[in-house]
């Protein structure tokens, strides 16, 4: 167990390591940083003065280890827009957008397991057409269209919940319905497929044979391993819903990082979005991290592999 975890480690450690010069260089190749904090209206030596101040004179292997040294102190620099520092604003913002993934994350799998393991069960009949096709709508509908179905029908309509801000929970219903829904059908899909899997291994029979109750058979031996890849897959969809909450804070106006993202996009804030960029791949590679670790507990065959 312990080379697994040095070597899932290190794989972790390059892909970050990884993701951090891509996240610099597309601060760069983005255009004139300079040219770019001083407005359009900065004079030439205007210009120059300000490429000197923030070290953009410099090779830019010298001001990667530069920034990257700030990086480990947790320095982002500062917001060209916000005129703020860019740690403080993803940290007034983060705790928002992570609840939010949460709890799209507890939708798509409250909705998706039971629906995959009933799909199974009742295999080639009217449910499991009826949960395929709940997936195939999930793939096919836009979420933030689905965000202003929700919109109309439970803030216009009902006047259930309310539309924008996150003073409150009930805020985050809608949000977290329309984040978690596109979850749903891969998850549905797979553990559905698992599960079909796992109920034709010869264990399965053998538990049967030995007169074990039906629902002891599919939850504790069936299902358990047919949640395996689930996990992993859980772990990659929670990192897609930190990145597709860009679309769905900006419809619900939730101010969490994904809408600091789409403002600081439309504002040319490049600090931010580098910033913003770079935590969302980080907590996705920690989120793999965790949950390649999680299934080699839950099957010790992985540990060798």
């Amino acid at each position: 167990m312990f080379g697994f975890l040095l070597r899932r480690l290190g794989i972790a450690l390059c892909v970050a390591i990884t993701v951090s010069i891509i996240s610099f260089a597309l601060l760069h190749l983005s255009g004139d940083l300079a040219t770019a904090i001083g407005g359009p209206e900065a004079s030439s030596e205007q210009i120059e003065q300000i490429r000197v101040q923030y070290g953009l004179n410099k090779p830019l292997a010298t001001q990667y280890f530069n920034w990257l040294g700030d990086l480990v102190h947790l320095d982002l620099g500062n917001s060209f827009f916000f005129q703020e520092s860019v740690y403080n604003l993803i940290a007034a913002r983060l705790p928002i957008t992570l609840g939010l993934g949460a709890m799209a994350l507890a939708v798509a799998l409250l909705v998706a397991i039971p629906l995959g393991v009933l799909a199974a069960v009742k295999r080639d009949t009217w449910i499991d057409r009826l949960a395929l096709s709940i997936a195939v709508l999930g793939q096919a509908m836009p979420s933030f269209w689905f965000a202003l179905m929700l919109i109309v029908l439970f803030a216009v309509t009902l006047h259930w919940l309310p539309v924008s801000g996150n003073a409150t929970w009930a805020h985050f219903v809608m949000p977290a319905i329309a984040l978690g829904y596109y979850a749903t059908p891969a998850i549905m899909r797979l553990t559905r497929a698992g599960m079909l899997d796992v109920l034709a291994a010869d264990y399965i029979r053998t538990a049967r044979a030995k007169g074990l109750r039906p629902g002891r058979v599919l939850f504790k031996h069936a299902l358990r391993n047919a949640l395996i890849p689930v996990v992993a897959l859980a772990a990659v969809e929670f990192g897609f819903m930190l990145g597709g909450s860009v679309v769905i804070e900006t419809v619900f106006s939730l101010q969490g990082v994904g809408q600091l993202a789409w403002d600081a996009i439309a504002r040319d804030d490049f600090p931010v979005v580098q910033a913003v960029v770079l935590l969302i791949a980080l907590i996705y590679i920690v989120l793999t991290l965790l949950a390649d670790l999680l299934n080699a507990v839950l099957d010790p065959r992985i540990r060798v592999r």
